[in-house]
């Protein structure tokens, strides 16, 4: 069977959740000899055997970005000739698969890491733009001979994002995690090169300035943390100036009060990241909108407790009172996720925060529960035979 796997994000181009599943999915099914895998991705060339980038299309510099999105995805949708099976992984690839599965009448299946209607705010960040993405996923799930949800959370989201999708359709493979990979590791003198003192408490947090990560949230909660506790934070590839803006101010207000405020804003490769997770006391999630959450995983597979937010996919990776806690949240039904009282979700995250990091031996056996967790049911050798599975199905339909 040969698989057309079609990304904007692939290595060593990858900022974000999506980018690291095409990366370890596309490893997993290629362990399969009976499988031809072709990664068709955005940007740079790579040098991997099978592996075609498409850069930006010349006639389109200055344009919008999604009108330079949309250009690339037309030489992508070409290039399918011959696939049995077309694999889409977000709006950006979206139209290729869309278009690759009219062109060639092949099966177009599309996995659903987010959905534009649940992120309104990206019209900040798209201007018009946020028009078209949002016509392109829909049109691409609309005719998708399957869409794989990562996790129930996210299912239910698509078949109410797009009632128009036959749900027998929408099926649910959660995200996966190379426990090899990430496994507790520490490393001491790596942690305080970064700024952080291995030997105190820290509660680390890792993802982009955007709202869905609702970080403005986890700053004026780590506010009310004991002073001896660390506040790390992993963030940056800012959406838009304004919330850049509010996160600096955040942390600059944070900074004037207590020690330990600890900003590292640039990309740290995996290591440092497995370093600082494994002397860290929790790691925290204060997302508005995650569909899974591999940041989590992550965590987890590191021995590492986590405080999340009870939204979307993440229920179905902390397993509260276990492998950390959930923080409850009632969101408005906007689409942005915003909580309908933000000083009620501050202080009940707050309270999750504070709760784990005064126990430090409870904390400790959250983590080895969250790494028992990770092992046993988040492998990418699951992820990839039931992704097959879909194929499959998607094939004989």
């Amino acid at each position: 069977m040969r698989i057309d796997v079609l990304s904007r994000e692939y290595p060593p181009e990858v900022y974000g959740g999506a980018g690291v599943h095409v990366a370890e999915l596309v490893r997993a099914l290629r362990g399969d000899p009976a499988l031809d895998v072709r990664v068709r991705c955005f940007g740079a060339p790579r040098d991997e055997p099978g592996t075609t980038a498409y850069p930006d299309p010349a006639e389109l510099a200055g344009a919008n970005a999604a009108l330079r999105t949309l250009g690339v995805d037309l030489p992508m949708a070409g290039d399918c000739a011959g696939a049995d099976v077309v694999h889409s992984h977000t709006w950006y690839a979206n139209l290729g698969g869309h278009l690759a599965g009219l062109l060639h009448g092949r099966p177009h299946v599309v996995t659903a890491h987010s959905l534009e209607p649940l992120r309104p705010w990206k019209a900040e960040q798209l201007g018009g733009g946020y028009a078209l993405s949002s016509w392109v996923e829909r049109t691409a799930y609309e005719g998708a001979a399957a869409v794989i949800a990562v996790s129930a959370g996210m299912r239910a989201d698509v078949l109410r994002s797009y009632p128009a999708v036959d749900p027998d359709r929408v099926h649910v493979v959660h995200n996966g995690i190379d426990t090899a990979l990430w496994s507790r590791r520490e490393r001491p003198d790596a942690v305080r090169a970064l700024g952080v003192d291995p030997d105190k408490r820290s509660v680390v947090f890792v993802g982009r300035i955007t709202r869905q990560k609702g970080l403005p949230y986890f700053l004026r909660a780590v506010a009310q943390l004991p002073p001896d506790v660390q506040v790390v934070l992993c963030a940056g590839a800012p959406d838009t100036a304004e919330i850049m803006q509010e996160v600096t101010g955040l942390v600059g207000g944070l900074q004037q009060h207590r020690d330990g405020v600890v900003w590292i804003d640039r990309m740290l490769d995996r290591e440092d990241v497995v370093a600082l997770l494994s002397s860290a006391t929790a790691f925290a999630c204060p997302s508005v909108y995650e569909p899974l959450g591999i940041v989590n995983l992550e965590a987890m597979a590191c021995e590492t407790a986590v405080v999340g937010t009870a939204t979307g996919g993440i229920p179905e990776v902390v397993d509260d009172g276990v492998t950390g806690r959930l923080v409850p949240i009632e969101q408005v039904q906007d689409g942005t996720g915003t909580p309908v009282d933000p000083d009620r979700y501050v202080a009940d995250l707050a309270a999750a925060l504070i709760e784990t990091v005064e126990d430090v031996d409870r904390a400790r056996a959250w983590g080895l529960a969250g790494r028992r967790r990770a092992v046993e049911e988040f492998a990418w050798t699951t992820v990839a035979e039931r992704t097959l599975d879909v194929y499959r199905a998607a094939l004989q339909a």
